[in-house]
């Protein structure tokens, strides 16, 4: 008997047809969906601050298409789409189901939301103090407030800041009964919870393979099929686009990581003890994965209100390309002096895309008084001036800024129909947090490959995957192969990133090997600034590191090239 858990949801944003999809596709028991990304409580923050809900919106209008079939099947329905407004989140679904004669069980899940609260404003990355008010602080919660909701005879469950995993962790605590010595298999169901919960990455979407995909413009969003154990076998409906393989489950498992530790809440997963075996069509198992108790703190994710940004983007053309960036660069500092700015960042893009960003307090200088200075210059400049973006005034920008909390200090709350339950207090993990295993006995993936070499893309023969993690980046390399892998292992150290992406040689980069999935996974620490949010990269995400490793060339064993 397995709880199969289905995602609708990998972002504020994504297909809104997704929950009708999973709910009439097939038989599912917990209908789950992610809203939250590190930028949307920021985004959530600004719709608060005019009027606008605190919650995410979309999450209702999915919930309309199915929360009749879900109650008629017995289907549980999981989401985080509370934001920073739960219980405003949970009344509207009152109204909602009302509306529909429907009479749901609906509990919300406060506790997280910290603001106001004195906190030690030093970021967990870099050691810095924050001197500004904080505009949000959430905490990430686990699984086991969910579980209570659940084990209450909750229908619907609200929550706002939580794991993106406990959305599947919560679930398997309820179904299987576990308690805070289950490291094994909640360990499990954080690794399932980690591949699903960016809903189509799973199933093929984002996939550097993307050829070998079908039907990707119609992709099925993943199930997890989880056990007891917390084994579980990752999947999609019949009928459906995409892919589930080894490879796209590798793809998400080394997505947004850091090092073989992947702490939470419940437990700290051992990702380096991850097995991944085809078990059919469109089925991977993810089992063996082994836990550790979790740290004693909790993750807290601060967003502030830094000031104003603006950007012009000019578009460069024809001969001496360069040169016109510098002719134009020229004529908007002698209109508005660089130093005017707290910030600027100048981007020469190798497709002549001169874009230029300001950031400042003061709102009419990044604003009209910048963009006025790029538009005067549109008759005294390089040959061939225009540009992409229209003057415009600027926009507030926050930053994200993650803190420590101790996890005692943290009181997660739930409410059933507006009634608050009593929750069981767990174990504390306090005195065993310092234990941990010892890292797995190391596979032998050394690549004895000999012979000729052939300059060729890195990506012929390795997939990648990248994002983002508040300031830093990640970059998940993968092989097929064990030849593949050793070869890569070896290959491509820290220097040689650095040698292949130049842009990279002024970070400090962290690499992390994982031979069980053949992985290798790189944390470029502060490529990103602030953060999303205040990122001046036109890729702030990071989401296009992985294609611009594999796009460089390098020499490659011929005999691990694929044939013709």
């Amino acid at each position: 008997m397995t709880l199969r858990i289905a995602n609708c949801s990998g972002f504020y944003g994504d297909r809104l047809s997704a929950a009708r999809e999973m709910v009439e596709g097939g038989p599912i028991d917990v209908l789950t969906g992610d809203w939250l990304a590190e930028l949307t409580m920021l985004i959530l923050a600004g719709n608060r601050l005019k009027g606008r809900p605190g919650y995410a919106p979309t999450f209702l209008r999915q919930l309309e298409d199915v929360l009749g079939p879900c109650l008629d099947r017995g289907i549980k329905i999981v989401s985080n789409a509370g934001g920073l407004d739960p219980a405003g989140c949970a009344e509207a679904v009152h109204e909602l189901a009302a509306r529909l004669g429907l009479s749901p069980r609906v509990a919300h899940v406060t506790g997280d939301d910290l603001t106001g609260r004195p906190l030690d404003l030093v970021n967990a990355d870099t050691g810095e103090r924050l001197d500004a008010t904080p505009l949000t602080a959430n905490a990430y919660l686990g699984g086991r407030p969910i579980a209570a909701a659940l084990s209450a005879g909750a229908d619907v469950v609200v929550t706002g800041r939580v794991t993106d995993a406990a959305l599947v962790t919560g679930p398997g605590m309820w179904r299987y009964g576990w308690g805070p010595g289950d490291l094994d298999a909640l360990a499990g169901s954080v690794v399932a919870g980690h591949v699903i919960e960016c809903g189509c990455q799973a199933t093929g979407g984002n996939y550097a393979f993307f050829q070998r995909v079908p039907d990707l413009a119609h992709c099925g969003f993943p199930i997890a099929e989880l056990r007891a154990d917390g084994s579980a076998v990752i999947t999609k409906h019949p009928g459906t686009g995409g892919l589930v393989s080894i490879g796209t489950v590798t793809a998400q498992l080394v997505y947004e990581i850091g090092g073989p530790r992947y702490p939470g809440p419940d437990v700290v997963a051992r990702f380096d003890t991850i097995t991944l075996s085809e078990d059919g069509p469109d089925r991977v198992l993810v089992s063996g994965v082994r836990g550790e108790p979790p740290p004693d703190t909790l993750k807290v994710a601060v967003n502030y209100l830094a000031g104003y940004r603006n950007t012009m983007t000019l578009v460069l053309t024809g001969l001496d390309v360069e040169a016109k960036a510098r002719v134009a660069e020229e004529a908007i500092w002698a209109r508005i002096p660089r130093e005017s700015f707290d910030q600027v960042d100048v981007t020469l893009t190798d497709g002549g895309l001169l874009r230029i960003t300001v950031m400042d307090a003061d709102r009419r200088t990044a604003g009209r008084a910048f963009s006025s200075a790029v538009v005067e210059t549109g008759l005294s400049s390089y040959p061939g001036f225009y540009g992409l973006t229209p003057p415009g005034d600027a926009s507030p920008y926050g930053v994200y800024w993650p803190v420590l909390v101790p996890a005692a200090e943290v009181r997660p709350r739930v409410f059933m129909n507006g009634d608050e339950l009593t929750l069981a207090d767990a174990a504390s993990h306090t005195a065993a947090a310092a234990e941990s295993l010892p890292a797995p006995a190391r596979r032998d993936v050394t690549s004895m490959v000999d012979g000729p070499v052939v300059r060729a893309p890195l990506g012929r023969v390795a997939g990648a995957r990248s994002g983002d993690k508040g300031g830093n980046a990640n970059l998940g390399v993968w092989a097929d192969t064990a030849d593949r892998y050793g070869w890569l292992a070896g290959h491509l150290t820290i220097a040689t990133l650095k040698k292949l992406l130049p842009a990279l040689a002024p970070y400090r980069i962290e690499r992390f090997e994982l031979p069980n999935i053949l992985a290798l996974n790189f944390v470029v620490h502060d490529l990103l600034g602030r953060g999303v949010a205040a990122s001046p990269r036109m890729d702030p995400q990071a989401k296009a590191l992985g294609e611009e490793l594999r796009a460089q060339l390098t020499d490659i064993p011929a005999v691990l090239l694929p044939g013709p």
